[in-house]
């Protein structure tokens, strides 16, 4: 058993920012999941969308709560960043504008997060090992609701064509999330506080998600991609010059309604 404490200095700073960044993610993914109740399709969708938003968001509160081991401050992270502190994936920056979209981040964003989090099933710090456990088994059910969507919009015409246009432009953000091969990330392997990063972890994701890349002929384009780190923040897991919109990180915040929260 190993506590933070017991962590190199190095390997600690790695778990405090990766956890914050799958939190911050899942924290994202559940608002765009959440936007989606009243517009999806069909109402079974809606409430779907409204199940998979609650997951997300529950995910975030334990990963969040994580970092009171960190001499975090988590209400402060909850509630009080500006969005350039925010380290979510950065697919997750803006809301999609249709449905494609939404589709596409239920279909391969999550899957990135979940093949990051199975990275962590046997991490040396048992709290994070423990959460692991009861998120992949929530994410199971998004898998097969993501997937069900992505090939339905897959079989043919203006849907595909939307869809394919979706996946193209979110493959480089996608992969990029996985960040480079630094000493760094080895640090967090041989810790063994996850099995893999990096570019491992990028193929783990490819062969993941190859059926349905295959499905709107996107395998190739995804497998040519060489992510851009140039400007790269490891930390925060994307472009040091980029953040999600203000409007998101208001919603996020529960701006509109601090006033009414009990002590």
């Amino acid at each position: 058993m190993t506590a933070v404490t017991d962590l190199s200095p190095a390997a600690r700073a790695g778990v405090r920012d990766l956890v914050l960044a799958l939190a911050d993610s899942k924290r994202l993914l559940g608002m765009r999941y959440a936007n989606w109740m009243l517009g999806a399709p069909e109402l079974e969708t809606g409430i779907a969308c409204a199940s998979m938003a609650q997951d997300e968001w529950g995910h975030a509160r334990l990963l969040y709560a994580l970092l009171k081991d960190f001499d975090e401050d988590v209400e402060g992270l909850e509630h009080g960043r500006e969005p350039a502190a925010y380290a979510n994936m950065e697919l997750l920056d803006r809301a999609p504008d249709s449905w494609a979209g939404l589709v596409t981040l239920m279909a391969l964003a999550d899957a990135a997060l979940t093949v990051q989090l199975e990275a962590l099933a046997e991490c040396c710090y048992p709290p994070l090992k423990q959460r692991v456990e009861k998120l992949c088994e929530e994410e199971r059910f998004h898998a097969a609701h993501g997937a069900a969507w992505f090939r339905r919009l897959a079989s043919g015409g203006a849907s595909r064509d939307a869809l394919t246009a979706e996946v193209t432009a979110a493959a480089e953000p996608l992969l990029r999330w996985f960040g480079p091969d630094t000493e760094e990330a080895r640090t967090l392997v041989e810790e063994a506080v996850m099995d893999a990063a990096g570019s491992d972890l990028r193929e783990r994701f490819l062969t993941r998600v190859a059926p349905l890349l295959d499905s709107v002929e996107a395998t190739d384009h995804f497998r040519a991609i060489r992510p851009d780190f140039e400007g790269f923040d490891p930390a925060r897991r994307r472009p040091a010059d980029t953040a999600p919109d203000e409007a998101t990180i208001r919603q996020v915040r529960g701006d509109a309604n601090r006033a009414f929260l009990m002590d």
